[in-house]
């Protein structure tokens, strides 16, 4: 059964999952939730994801949401097509540091990229002004993060060691959003700089951009 992955082309993590897919070369059905009309806190829709937000993937009746914890079951599920994007279950060193470069993601970069597009798009998008003292704020943060980065990144292919993995494709849908924004704190931290602009080349992520986005 072809894998359904309810949510919005132009969601950052209906884009964060997709490029999963399409890293991995598993077909898929893109079942638009109309956001505006509701439908996402629909009673029909709360039964899938209790919370009312997309993405959701439906696969045979299964239902998993959050979009990291999706493309851990794509990866782990079709663990022998496409692009590997897990490090050895049998090695706990290479477990590790991806656990640990998951949680770099989520700690160091996520807070403040995924805030950066809540003042500059998607208040906007809303007819909200954006914040400009806390788009400042974000921006000073995130740029110390970047530092940290950098460590990394000078020793380092990858966040998680020298094989991509799920948490370099993670950073970007909120990592583009923050780049276009605050352009000048990627150019002054090359490592990374060079290292998401890889990632932004890669042709999965080209595709789940095809029909656009925030």
């Amino acid at each position: 059964m072809v894998l359904i992955l309810h949510g919005w082309h132009l969601s950052t993590c209906t884009r964060r999952v997709k490029c999963v897919l399409y890293e991995k070369g598993v077909e898929f059905e893109l079942k638009h939730v109309d956001l505006g009309a509701g439908e996402a806190k629909s009673e029909a829709f709360l039964q899938k994801q209790p919370f009312g937000q997309i993405p959701v993937l439906e696969d045979d009746g299964f239902y998993l949401f959050e979009s990291r914890a999706i493309t851990r079951y794509i990866a782990a599920k079709y663990a022998d097509q496409g692009t590997n994007l897990l490090p050895d279950a049998n090695d706990p060193k290479a477990v590790a540091i991806f656990e640990q470069a998951a949680c770099i993601e989520q700690a160091d970069f996520d807070p403040y990229a995924s805030e950066i597009a809540v003042e500059k798009v998607f208040k906007p998008h809303k007819g909200v002004a954006p914040d400009e003292v806390v788009f400042k704020k974000l921006v000073d943060t995130l740029n110390s993060k970047l530092d940290g980065y950098e460590k990394i990144l000078s020793k380092q292919k990858y966040l998680g060691g020298d094989q991509l993995t799920l948490v370099d494709l993670w950073h970007l849908p909120y990592g583009q959003i923050a780049e276009r924004f605050a352009p000048e704190i990627y150019e002054s931290h090359p490592k990374f700089n060079a290292w998401f602009q890889a990632l932004k080349s890669r042709p999965s992520w080209i595709k789940a951009n095809e029909q656009g986005g925030f």
